[in-house]
C-alpha cells in the first residue's frame, strides 16, 4: 500500500497515485463503451433496447453493497492483523538486540560473547528477510549474503522452511551463550521468549498467506458486481439518455473499485501492499 499525506480538497478528485483507479480503468473503459453503444442504439432506435424498471436495481444494489461491505471488512481485518504481526516482529528483534546487549558483558566486540551476539543478531535479521521472501515467493539470496556467509546462505536455502531454520540457529547460539555462562537461566529465558515470539509471528504470517478468503465468497461478489454494472445501462438509457454513461461509470467505480480493493487487502503480506517493508 502507498502511504502518503492526505490530499487537499482541490486535488482529492484528481489524485491517481495511490488510488485504485489504475487497476480498474480498463474495466471502466469497457463498461463506458458498452453503455455508450446502448445509448446510441436507444437514441437512434437501431435496435430495440429492453427497458427495465429501476426498483430491482435498487434492491440488488443495496444487497451488493452489504456483501461488498462484509467482504471488505473481512479483508481489512486480515490487512490490519498482518500489519500488527509485522510490527510485533520488528519489536521483538529490537527487544532481543537490547536485552542481549544488557545481559552480556561486552567489554569489547571481539570477545567471545560479542562474537556470539553478533551471530545471533545476524541470524535473526536473516530470519526476517527469509520470512518476507517466503511470504512473497521471492528470491532472498542477495539479502541473505548481507548477514550470513556464503556457506550458511546456501545451506539455509536447502531447507523447506529457511525462516524456521534461521530461528533454530539463533536458538543454538542462545544455548551456547548459556553453556558458556555468558548468561544465566533468567537471561536464557528472556532471550528464548524473544525467539519464541518471532516463531509465533512467523506461524501467524504463514497462516494468513496460505488461508485466503473463501473463493466462493469472492466469486459471488465479483460476479454479482459485474452483472449489476452491465445490466444497469438498460435501466438508465431510457430515462437519462447519454447521461446514463456518467452514472453507470460512477456506480461501476464504486462497486468494481471496492471489489478490487478487497482483493488487495486480502493479501496483506504481498509486495503490492507492503512495499515499505
Amino acid at each position: 500500500m502507498i502511504v502518503r499525506l492526505r490530499p487537499n480538497l482541490s486535488s482529492l478528485l484528481f489524485t491517481i497515485h495511490g488510488s485504485i483507479v489504475p487497476r480498474i480503468m480498463p474495466a471502466l473503459l469497457v463498461l463506458t463503451g458498452f453503455t455508450l453503444v446502448a445509448a446510441l442504439l436507444h437514441r437512434y432506435e437501431w435496435v430495440v433496447i429492453p427497458h427495465f424498471p429501476l426498483a430491482p436495481f435498487t434492491i440488488v444494489g443495496i444487497a451488493l453493497s452489504l456483501f461488498l461491505g462484509f467482504r471488505n471488512q473481512a479483508a481489512y481485518d486480515r490487512w490490519w492483523e498482518g500489519r500488527k504481526l509485522w510490527g510485533d516482529l520488528v519489536s521483538e528483534i529490537r527487544s532481543l538486540a537490547r536485552s542481549s546487549e544488557t545481559l552480556l558483558a561486552l567489554e569489547e566486540e571481539k570477545c567471545e560473547a560479542g562474537k556470539l551476539r553478533r551471530q545471533l543478531l545476524c541470524w535473526v535479521a536473516a530470519h526476517s528477510h527469509a520470512l518476507r521472501a517466503a511470504l512473497r515467493q521471492e528470491d532472498c539470496q542477495a539479502d541473505m549474503r548481507k548477514w550470513l556467509s556464503e556457506a550458511d546462505t546456501n545451506y539455509m536455502l536447502t531447507h523447506d522452511n529457511p525462516a524456521d531454520y534461521c530461528l533454530r540457529r539463533a536458538g543454538r547460539i542462545v544455548g551456547a551463550l548459556y553453556r558458556a555462562q555468558h548468561i544465566d537461566s533468567i537471561g536464557l529465558r528472556i532471550m528464548d521468549e524473544n525467539l519464541s515470539e518471532l516463531a509465533r509471528v512467523q506461524a501467524a504470517c504463514e497462516r494468513i498467506a496460505t488461508t485466503p478468503l473463501p473463493f466462493a465468497f469472492t466469486l459471488l461478489t465479483h460476479r454479482t458486481a459485474l452483472i449489476y454494472c452491465y445490466t444497469l445501462p438498460f435501466a438508465l438509457v431510457a430515462p437519462m439518455g447519454f447521461y446514463s454513461i456518467l452514472f453507470t461509470a460512477l456506480v461501476a467505480y464504486t462497486f468494481i473499485g471496492l471489489d478490487v480493493l478487497s482483493q488487495e487487502l486480502e493479501g496483506p503480506l504481498g509486495a503490492r501492499l507492503m512495499i515499505y517493508l
